[in-house]
């Protein structure tokens, strides 16, 4: 059985090694897009256009789930990707995980890239489901792109800059795009202590599988892990092997779970229905 993943960069990494984690033995098959990366700033005719070819792509190659591990993308075309494809193939979104931090945080701030901090899907996620928390809307512009290019040093910058303009009383920080988690440990060192972090994937890895009707098991043997490049068959960018999930997945070994989220992090998230 293969699972598609499809992004423009390495968002999809933590989501993928989720997954993996979860049910080795499954096929993955990584979708990315370095000739139109990245897809923040992109149209959405664009940003539409280069999602549904990579899942034509997947299906045509035996993909049997699709997952948008990317904000972005789900915002801008999900219901459209769904109409597509479903009932037959599966399609499963992803986003910022609001609701469970609603529950734990007292005040909270969500990091994303500008154009989802700045999206009506975003508002409407806050509106529907913070609960009456103070919610505060940090945008983050050069990390996810600096992420992407494994520049350690960029990403360490944009993520001081976030931290300065996240108040101190939000005690609760969800990482609003699926790249942050890949720097989870440097966010974390950097925030207050008794910041907690929020995200996603986890959720979202687990909902594919109940999608699927699989359950979570960690004794299977691996699956394969394909790779497409814009299209092309290809391999993960050396900029991947700058994190664990990335040289795990580039191996395709198994994933452990502290290579995918710093212990302190890591809290029961309910699957979001998307």
């Amino acid at each position: 059985m293969t699972v598609a993943l499809i992004d423009s960069g390495l968002g999809l990494l933590s989501t993928a090694g989720w997954v993996r984690h979860l049910a080795p033995e499954l096929d993955l098959l990584l979708h990315s897009d370095p000739e139109g990366a990245p897809w923040g700033p992109k149209s959405t005719s664009f940003i539409t256009d280069r999602l549904f070819a990579a899942a034509r792509s997947a299906v045509e190659r035996g993909a049997e789930a699709i997952v948008v591990p990317c904000n972005t993308a789900t915002v801008t075309a999900i219901d459209a990707l769904r109409q597509a494809f479903e009932p037959r193939v599966p399609v499963i979104g992803t986003v910022p995980a609001v609701k469970p931090a609603a529950v734990a945080g007292r005040s909270i701030a969500v990091w994303a890239t500008v154009r989802t901090t700045a999206s009506d899907y975003q508002a409407r996620l806050i509106a529907d489901f913070a609960n009456g928390r103070p919610v505060v809307r940090v945008a983050c512009p050069g990390l996810a792109e600096a992420i992407d290019h494994g520049d350690v040093a960029a990403a360490s910058e944009a993520i001081a800059h976030a931290v300065e303009r996240t108040p101190l009383h939000c005690d609760v920080v969800v990482m609003g795009c699926t790249h942050y988690p890949l720097v989870a440990p440097e966010i974390l060192r950097r925030l207050p202590a008794g910041t907690t972090l929020y995200d996603s994937a986890e959720a979202v890895a687990r909902q594919t599988l109940r999608r699927l009707g699989r359950p979570a098991r960690s004794d299977g043997a691996p699956g394969s892990v394909e790779v497409m490049l814009s299209g092309r068959r290809g391999s993960l960018p050396a900029s991947a092997h700058a994190y664990a999930v990335g040289r795990a997945l580039a191996a395709a070994t198994r994933v452990a779970g502290e290579d995918l989220m710093p212990a302190a992090t890591r809290l029961p998230v309910p699957a979001p229905a998307v």
